[in-house]
This record gives structure tokens, C-alpha cells and sequence, in this order.
């Protein structure tokens, strides 16, 4: 996967995501660039600290607005890549509709993991998701 593809936005500090699996609509992950030997999200301090929850209440405000999830699930688990990143799975009650397609949540009440790993979207669907994020983080 060419994630350059799927950067929404990018900041000093952090890149942010669409996630190329979406069987949760919306799922996105903030990427920190330069972690300077920081292993563990608890120990980021001061901008770096600030501009992740900067970008954490933009995104999940064009979320939102765009998709109305019924809740926010967050995970910082680093456990399959050493860079910290964090990321922000919304989660739905009832089925949601984006460009023609129906996403269902099926796991909606229990953890978001483990998700299907099957669900794959055309690489145009992605890029359509990815620029309304876009458009209504820079509206």
C-alpha cells in the first residue's frame, strides 16, 4: 500500500491517514514523523503533545459532520509499526451510506478489533473518502 496516496493532511510534526481498510467508515490514523527515540504516546510533550489533539479535534469534527458516527473508538497500540501513531476508528449504531456505498458496522457495541481484514474498497472509493476529510478539515 502507497500511503502517500492516503495522506489527508500533514502537519509540522504528524501526517494524518485514511486508513486503507474501512470497514469503519472514517477509520483514520495520526502518524508522528520524527519520533527522536520516543517510543510510548504517553511520553510526547509540549507542540508535538498539542498538535496531535489539535489534529485529533479536526478530524473527529469533519467525521462528524460528514459520516455522524455514534462513537469514537481510539487505539495506540504500536504494536506492528515501531513509529507512534494513533488511530481513530469511528463506529456506527446504523449503516451509513458514502458515494453509492453501504457500510455497515457489524461489530458496533464491542471492541472494533478484531475487524475484517477481507473488506477492501477500490483505490478511486478511498480517494474520494480521503479528499471529502480533506475538504472538510480545510473548509
Amino acid at each position: 500500500m502507497d500511503y502517500d496516496q492516503l495522506r489527508i493532511k500533514s502537519y509540522k510534526n504528524w501526517d494524518l491517514y485514511l486508513h486503507e481498510n474501512q470497514c469503519y467508515l472514517g477509520r483514520v490514523f495520526v502518524l508522528l514523523k520524527e519520533d527522536d527515540g520516543v517510543e510510548d504516546f504517553l511520553s510526547i510533550e509540549g507542540e508535538v503533545r498539542d498538535e496531535f489533539f489539535k489534529i485529533g479535534e479536526e478530524v473527529k469534527k469533519a467525521l462528524m459532520e460528514l459520516f455522524q458516527p455514534d462513537k469514537m473508538n481510539y487505539a495506540a497500540l504500536s504494536n506492528t509499526s515501531p513509529k507512534i501513531h494513533v488511530h481513530l476508528v469511528p463506529r456506527y449504531k446504523d449503516s451509513r451510506e458514502f458515494n453509492g456505498f453501504l457500510f455497515e458496522d457489524a461489530r458496533f457495541g464491542k471492541n472494533y478489533a478484531p475487524y475484517d481484514k477481507s473488506f477492501e474498497l477500490e483505490m478511486d472509493m478511498l480517494i474520494k473518502i480521503r479528499d471529502a476529510l480533506n475538504q472538510k478539515m480545510s473548509s
